[in-house]
């Protein structure tokens, strides 16, 4: 069965909620030194993954203060300017990052406690232009919260992740996937029987395995090894993600 995953504004908020809470344990736990260490990212250390954490926190708040007053306020003001921002931000001292880290945090909880029932349901645009429910701003957050926690490299992984969240993950990365032209088709499988489909099944290549490790591949976080490709083939490239 192809599973789709829950993906409620009850599921979301609280997936993120944790996945602050995990990546924040895992900061603090980080020794002065390890800030400058690189990251799972290239090009970016541990340092450049959290000011990017913060500053998404704050392009979050600009999202939903437009969805609750109705006034254009982008998640960014240009890509450049996000970029610069979070390069400056990683040359400061480690205690102001987990600072900004956890208070932008917390400055987003409480703009999401405050937001009317109506404003859910407003239309704003994402950082690439396209339109977005407001709804979809808790998912956005928990997708940055899991996934960049295992970018610090500092022991955390895919298996951390909510099981249901990782089902509504893949379905999300599936189906950006399947609008790639240069991705292959691939029926990925995990051993409870749920399967997710890209492109057209009669050429697609079975990649089977758990769902923790079916996601980290797709985003191009592992190179596969805990999945097994039918034929014993290798697994295909993929594009990027996002």
């Amino acid at each position: 069965m192809t599973v789709a995953g829950p993906r409620s504004l009850a599921h979301t908020l609280a997936w993120a909620g944790d996945g602050a809470a995990h990546l924040r344990g895992l900061m603090m736990r980080m020794g002065e030194d390890a800030f400058a260490a690189p990251s799972a990212l290239p090009g970016w250390s541990r340092a450049h993954v959290l000011t990017h954490v913060a500053r998404n926190a704050d392009a979050m708040i600009n999202l939903l203060t437009w969805a609750k007053t109705g006034v254009r306020t982008p998640a960014y003001a240009s890509r450049e300017q996000r970029d610069a921002d979070i390069d400056a931000g990683a040359r400061r001292a480690p205690v102001e990052i987990r600072a900004d880290v956890v208070e932008s945090s917390d400055r987003l909880a409480q703009v999401v406690r405050g937001m009317p029932e109506a404003a859910w349901s407003a239309h704003v645009e994402n950082a690439q232009g396209k339109d977005l429910l407001a709804i979809d701003i808790p998912w956005l957050r928990a997708r940055e919260m899991w996934i960049h926690a295992v970018d610090l490299d500092v022991g955390a992984s895919f298996a951390d992740m909510p099981a249901p969240m990782v089902a509504t993950l893949l379905t999300d990365v599936v189906a950006t996937m399947g609008e790639r032209p240069d991705c292959p088709a691939l029926r990925l499988a995990t051993p409870d029987g749920s399967v997710w489909e890209v492109g057209d099944q009669a050429t697609a290549t079975t990649i089977t395995g758990p769902a923790s490790g079916l996601a980290a591949w797709l985003l191009g976080r592992s190179k596969g090894r805990d999945l097994n490709s039918s034929g014993g083939r290798k697994l295909p490239a993929l594009p990027r993600w996002l």
